[in-house]
């Protein structure tokens, strides 16, 4: 740590939203092959408050703990080695993940390489709601589900975060898409590419969809066994991805005797994945929605509109005015 201090929103215990700090901390320095990147702005993701509260990524991490996984800004500082970037390029990234990140703050450092340069047709805001979403739904789709044109794809909790990317990359894949989601997120579900829309409110999706090649299941078993439930719209050798919770040993033999195949999924930092994924933004071929904007130090406010649900797209954290 170098005698530098920034502004940064910590928690020395797991709890609710109160437990989240404004408070002044040493900035950290860039070591090899780092760079120190000036936060303008970070996203908030449904992980940031499970891990606060002691599930999420909870048993990773220490304290005192910066949240936040989600970075766009500017390159401070490059340490020895980093030939990729300089001072001065905007960039935007996942830092660390699943270890601290330590977005919710003025810096950040983290290797070059787990950067891309930030699209250059958005602003701060909205590249800060792309990295950790936009990864999730492109590994699955692209790494782990290798979705081919013609595809029948179904994604649930489909307006969230992770859910409006994972439409727009399984369109930009020419895969047919069908997405779940209440009736007043439909309309902007089809801008988006969606080809067919189920409210989940009023119907039960696995009584609307079949014949799926892959499900993206977004809400897990917690919630109304909505992974269990979907096993029933695959077809034979189909693909589930439960992302929430992940596969139980009860959902893993319902899918062997249903003759489909199921996994768990945990993002990666991936530079070069925000690159192509940076290049789709600029070419106008995925969009990015934020909801709502908090000034840094109202990161609490945040996390308790999160946790309320129903959030369009995403949250983000400024820390310029």
């Amino acid at each position: 740590m170098s005698g530098h201090t920034m502004r940064a929103v910590t928690i020395t215990m797991f709890g609710g939203p109160e437990v989240l700090t404004p408070e002044d901390v040493a900035r950290p320095e860039p070591l090899p092959t780092e760079v120190l990147v000036r936060v303008h702005a970070a996203g908030v993701n449904p992980v940031d408050w499970k891990t606060r509260t002691g599930q999420g990524m909870a048993g990773l991490q220490t304290f005192p703990l910066i949240l936040g996984w989600d970075v766009s800004g500017v390159v401070e500082e490059v340490g020895f080695g980093v030939t990729t970037l300089e001072p001065g390029d905007e960039v935007y990234g996942m830092p660390w993940f699943p270890r601290a990140g330590g977005a919710y703050a003025e810096y950040v450092t983290a290797p070059a390489r787990q950067w891309a340069r930030k699209p250059s047709t958005v602003d701060h805001v909205h590249a800060a709601a792309v990295p950790l979403a936009a990864l999730t739904a492109w590994q699955i789709l692209v790494d782990t589900a290798h979705v081919q044109a013609g595809q029948r794809v179904l994604i649930t909790a489909a307006a969230g975060g992770v859910g409006h990317f994972a439409v727009q990359f399984a369109r930009h894949l020419g895969a047919h898409v069908t997405a779940t989601a209440s009736a007043a997120r439909h309309p902007w579900l089809k801008d988006l590419g969606a080809d067919e829309t189920i409210d989940y409110t009023t119907t039960a999706f696995e009584e609307a969809a079949a014949d799926v090649d892959v499900v993206v299941d977004l809400v897990g078993d917690g919630h109304d066994r909505t992974s269990t439930r979907a096993l029933k719209t695959l077809s034979q050798g189909g693909l589930l991805v439960a992302v929430p919770g992940g596969v139980s040993p009860d959902l893993a033999a319902a899918a062997e005797a249903a003759g489909v195949r199921t996994t768990g999924f945990l993002v990666e930092p991936d530079g070069p994945a925000l690159t192509r994924i940076a290049d789709l933004i600029d070419a106008g071929e995925v969009s990015v929605e934020v909801e709502k904007t908090f000034p840094l130090a109202e990161a609490a406010t945040a996390h308790a509109h999160g946790e309320a649900g129903h959030t369009r797209g995403k949250l983000v954290l400024t820390t310029t005015d």
